[in-house]
């Protein structure tokens, strides 16, 4: 099945999702059909902060027009960040959706957590992953904390680099939320996240939200 993904938000997580797909559909014995098209950053962290819904979903219906102009059949957002509104996009996209939020319901009811922490935008920590995780308790680090991790992860995904403090920020939040506030794991909710944490192997579990929704992906794209 010919796939359609908006990437560019931002360019690692982008990188992420091609190799993955790539590496996941190869394994399967199929031709992977995939055609790409790039929204912006920061335009799409303007809007999630001033909460224009219309704006952002507008912008990802005319990338998915043009996805399905190439022949796509699923499109796919590449952000957590992005997926603030996704529910308003699905009424109107031309194409159906894949969306990482479900993706990542169903692996966190998958495991059996009770309760997960999160790692990511501001936007995603406080609305609890927007409200996605059915009968599980999700977590925020606390407000100086989630400060520190947000503005870590924007400069991280608009760079596509991670140094060592910025990882450092990541893996002390993750460490709290599991040994003081009690979290069965923590989830990497944040697509770029894979520049902190691949190769790299934290003491507390971790849940890669962006791997969930590339193996949902790559299963719809095997598909005839």
């Amino acid at each position: 099945m010919h796939i359609g993904l908006i990437v560019g938000i931002g360019p690692a997580a982008t990188d992420y999702y091609y190799r993955s797909l790539i590496e996941r559909v190869a394994a399967a014995g199929a031709d992977l059909e995939l055609t790409m098209t790039h929204a912006d950053t920061a335009t799409l962290l303007a809007n999630q902060s001033a909460g224009n819904e219309h704006g952002q979903v507008a912008i990802y219906e005319h990338l998915t027009r043009r996805l399905q102009a190439a022949g796509a059949h699923r499109v796919a957002v590449t952000s957590i960040a992005g997926h603030f509104r996704i529910r308003a996009f699905e009424r109107v996209s031309p194409l159906p959706v894949i969306d990482l939020l479900s993706a990542v319901r169903d692996e966190v009811q998958l495991r059996g957590f009770r309760r997960v922490g999160l790692l990511g935008t501001r936007g995603v920590m406080e609305s609890k992953l927007y409200g996605a995780l059915l009968d599980v308790e999700a977590i925020a680090p606390p407000n100086d904390n989630l400060d520190e991790v947000h503005e870590a992860y924007v400069t991280m995904a608009s760079t596509a680099r991670c140094t060592d403090q910025q990882r450092a920020v990541f893996v002390e939040a993750g460490r709290a939320l599991v040994k003081d506030y009690g979290a069965d794991a923590v989830l990497l909710a944040g697509t770029d996240l894979a520049l902190a944490f691949n190769g790299f192997s934290p003491d507390f579990p971790v849940v890669d939200c962006a791997e969930a929704h590339v193996e949902v992906i790559a299963r719809t794209a095997v598909r005839p």
